[in-house]
């Protein structure tokens, strides 16, 4: 969908709240700094953080029965993904995790996976063939791996 963010607070009401999940997974973070790259967004690593840790707050609140799962942000070395991107990405991914454990949410290490898929030897472009695109395989393995950590 290409949300960021501020995209998701302005529909968190009714694509989130209103519909009182059980299980609510959030991965947001990848077209943050895509689009900041890009020129089409001046987004910070701290309004990342600070914007996203009041959607947590805010669903803790209204759902203090909804398990929380926040998922990593990830990029591969490859397609769209560039060396520009980091160190920034890095940092919004450590912020990702800082909510994760600022509100007690589960936390689902999909950056972690994928570099240690890739260190295991199948190459970047196996997994996501523009860096942020999951393939069947890299759909697959993230199920995997988030039925593991979340326990589902």
């Amino acid at each position: 969908s290409g949300n960021k963010v501020p995209d998701l607070k302005k529909r968190w009401q009714k694509d989130c709240l209103d519909l009182k999940p059980a299980v609510l997974s959030i991965l947001v973070g990848v077209n943050d700094i895509w689009h900041k790259m890009n020129g089409r967004y001046d987004g910070t690593v701290e309004t990342y953080k600070t914007g996203f840790m009041k959607l947590i707050e805010e669903t803790k609140q209204a759902l203090p029965q909804t398990k929380i799962v926040i998922c990593e942000p990830f990029a591969l070395r490859c397609g769209a993904v560039k060396d520009s991107w980091y160190p920034e990405f890095d940092q919004r991914r450590a912020k990702a995790k800082e909510v994760a454990q600022e509100t007690n949410s589960i936390w689902v290490p999909f950056q972690t996976m994928f570099d240690e898929a890739v260190a295991a030897g199948t190459k970047p472009q196996y997994w996501a063939g523009d860096g942020v695109h999951p393939s069947l395989a890299g759909h697959a393995l993230m199920a995997k791996t988030w039925r593991e950590v979340v326990g589902i």
